[in-house]
């Protein structure tokens, strides 16, 4: 190889490279847009109730504290999978009295805990929330969370 590359040399590795990495671009946009596609969360599920809770979620800033399927904070437990660690996943009404038993409950005042605020929701938003985490714990979420503690 030359120890001097010309200008020719290095327009031809530029476009050359170039092209390589947009083709791999465009091919990893396109096998994801068919992954995500052909694997993502069933919107016939997608209820008035799921985006009621979704956005209970948001406007209680519960991200803040919890996560959900690895985004948020990790202050508070995983709750991406919280129905099925319940074991209340397929009881619906199952689901929502533990949730409603555990919000009620909060802060527990055990010192040294952490304590999570007690929002007052009514029946309408635990449900609401209910119906949003069991939702999520239904994505395909490719393993997500690596162990079952969350």
């Amino acid at each position: 190889m030359r120890e001097v590359m010309t200008k020719a040399m290095a327009r031809n590795i530029f476009y050359g490279g170039s092209l390589f990495f947009i083709l791999i671009f465009l091919g990893l946009s396109a096998h994801s847009h068919l992954y995500i596609v052909n694997t993502s969360t069933n919107s016939e599920t997608l209820t008035e109730s799921v985006k009621s809770g979704k956005h209970l979620w948001e406007k209680h800033g519960c991200v803040n504290c919890h996560s959900i399927l690895g985004e948020g904070a990790y202050f508070a437990p995983e709750v991406g999978n919280v129905m099925t660690r319940w074991g209340v996943l397929d009881d619906p009404e199952g689901a929502f009295e533990m949730l409603k038993g555990w919000m009620e409950a909060q802060p527990t005042g055990i010192e040294g805990r952490r304590q999570m605020p007690n929002f007052n929701l009514s029946d309408e938003e635990i449900r609401n929330l209910t119906d949003f985490l069991i939702w999520t714990d239904n994505i395909d979420a490719q393993d997500w969370p690596p162990n079952d503690a969350g």
